[in-house]
């Protein structure tokens, strides 16, 4: 079998092992990168790229009033029982320094979210925002051929191809109808979508995550950086002493062997598409396959495996082994269904969430990962532990135009279609929306009528929407006086159904503050490091603000390549 030696070996192509990789090439450390998809960027290609770092650059740049400490009273309160003292430690530390490096010695740029709130902002040490922040818009045209081997964007996520940043870009597509200003801004957008398509083939203005992997990727190719595809990866090699020293790969031209002196880094995104692992871990999907994932099909565990077979543990111990959100299923014109991840809808003024007894039963614009415990409780409390987990979003003719709701975008995009293939429920009133969905009709139009002098006074006293900083920066500014509530009073009514997903998993290899990879009995295994979500994570199964996964992936992924390098001081 052909024989290749390299330094370091990186197992994954998404943020964790792409950071990995551009950090240990800056130690002048030879590397690989082998990804077992035909496209680089994994999961991280598809998400909304945002990265959780207190005291980040931009943020000081800014004048953000924020600390280690702060930062570090928060974590202890959202991690709980399952505080790693020593991980977050190494997290709130580095964190900052791999921000000052990316931006300082490679292509990857930052931008703040200066309104992009913690999920509990009122909580000890939670921020108003300042801890968010996501890659710079970047011209897919820089990574040349390259390009084509750049994963897509989640096809549901973009609006006629194109990707919509968040903030002022998205305000500007809610408003394109009512604003000569912002449709001037989405007609430049759209001109240069298809100067892009007809020139290359797919957009080059790249954003958020496939922003960030490219910027990665770029960084990479600039230093020499192979990104091998269609290249998994079958079997970790170990020496006699059981130290890992590389890894057996089928390439496209046949298996090879690499041997990696200086170690191999674990970066395969988890197991959000392994129904084994869903069925053991996930309570909602008892066999694996209620589960709803937006992660790409190879997501399924190959590092979390690769890891065990050399004596590594999976931390099953966190309360939740994934990151929830609520997802929704528009059909594809292929006929199979897509994925739509509910960020912004569930803030808006005129949306609730109810489940099959007509009542709401949670703060809608809360947090994704609060929001799925609330369904999945409220669910088990209608209908035992053996019930079917689900909900939907309700919404009257007014705030639809508005604001769409998932797949079906506000006006004046048509939106019969999505009637017709089922995935959006019309009907002319209240109980005849909660016949068509199987909830319960009288429910509603109580929960409705108890709701809406609620919505009128801007006061949710029910479940207290819009009253969070972290509510009001997805609601809508111009409405007053909660920018969260309104008052569903004009039909026809709407209602999406919804269904548990994940953004990225928590439960994986057990590692140190160094990204070393953890036998049964605590100890690091010689050569074996984990970055992204192959590794446990460390914010205690809880969802503290936006990037909580790839804000570690990018800090652990530069903690272990100065590890490897001999340099983590």
């Amino acid at each position: 079998m052909k024989r290749i030696d390299t330094d370091v070996l990186v197992v994954g192509s998404g943020a964790g092992g792409l950071a990995t990789a551009v950090s240990a090439a800056h130690r002048r450390l030879n590397v690989i990168v082998a990804e077992k998809e035909p496209v680089f960027g994994g999961t991280t290609a598809r998400s909304g790229g945002w990265m959780w770092i207190p005291c980040n650059a931009p943020a000081r740049r800014a004048g953000v009033d924020d600390s280690a400490e702060k930062a570090l009273t928060y974590l202890k309160h959202e991690t709980g029982a399952h505080f790693d003292a020593a991980r977050v430690a190494a997290f709130l530390d580095s964190g900052p320094k791999a921000v000052d490096f990316f931006e300082s010695e490679t292509s990857l740029q930052f931008d703040l979210g200066p309104f992009f709130a913690d999920y509990h902002p009122t909580a000890p040490g939670g921020m108003d925002g300042g801890r968010s922040i996501v890659a710079r818009p970047f011209d897919g045209r820089e990574l040349g051929p390259e390009i084509r081997r750049l994963r897509p964007p989640l096809q549901e996520i973009t609006f006629l191809g194109m990707m919509i940043g968040s903030g002022k870009e998205l305000l500007h597509f809610f408003n394109v109808t009512r604003s000569p200003v912002s449709a001037f801004y989405v007609a430049k957008l759209f001109l240069k979508f298809l100067r892009d398509m007809a020139f290359h083939g797919r957009p080059m203005r790249l954003m958020n995550g496939n922003a960030l992997v490219a910027r990665l990727a770029k960084s990479a190719f600039d230093k020499g950086v192979p990104i091998w595809t269609s290249a998994p990866v079958r079997q970790l090699l170990r020496d006699d002493k059981g130290r890992v020293i590389g890894a057996r790969i089928d390439k496209p031209d046949g298996p090879v062997e690499v041997y990696a002196s200086k170690g191999v880094v674990l970066a395969a995104g988890g197991f959000p598409q392994d129904p084994v692992r869903r069925k053991e871990l996930m309570p909602h999907s008892p066999s694996g396959y209620e589960h709803v994932s937006p992660a790409p099909p190879g997501n399924t565990g190959d590092g979390l495996r690769l890891g065990e077979s050399v004596g590594a543990s999976v931390d099953t111990s966190l309360p939740h082994s994934a990151a929830w959100v609520p997802i929704s299923r528009p059909p594809r014109g292929d006929g199979t269904l897509g994925t739509f991840p509910h960020f912004v809808d569930r803030s808006k003024p005129g949306v609730i969430a109810i489940t099959r007894s007509g009542r709401r039963f949670v703060n809608e614009a809360n947090s994704y990962h609060d929001f799925c415990q609330a369904m999945v409780k409220r669910c088990r409390e209608e209908g035992g532990e053996e019930a079917e987990i689900a909900a939907w979003f309700v919404t009257d003719h007014r705030a639809f135009r508005k604001y769409g709701l998932g797949f079906a975008k506000p006006s004046p995009v048509p939106f019969a279609r999505h009637i017709r293939d089922g995935y959006l429920i019309e009907g002319k009133t209240l109980a005849d929306l909660a016949r068509q969905i199987g909830a319960d009709p009288a429910e509603l139009e109580r929960t409705v009528a108890r709701f809406n002098p609620d919505a009128k006074r801007g006061e949710d006293t029910e479940y207290g929407k819009g009253t969070t900083s972290y509510n009001r920066s997805l609601g809508d500014p111009d409405h007053g006086p909660n920018p969260c509530l309104a008052p569903l009073e004009n039909g026809p009514y709407y209602a999406v159904r919804l269904y548990v997903g994940d953004l990225g998993t928590f439960a994986g290899l057990k590692a140190n503050e160094n990204a070393q990879v953890l036998d049964e009995a605590g100890r690091p295994i010689p050569g074996l490091y984990s970055a992204g979500n192959d590794a446990a994570s460390i914010m205690g199964g809880n969802y503290p603000g936006g990037g909580i996964t790839l804000g570690p992936a990018l800090t652990f992924g530069w903690i272990a390549a100065h590890h490897m390098a001999g340099a983590n001081d």
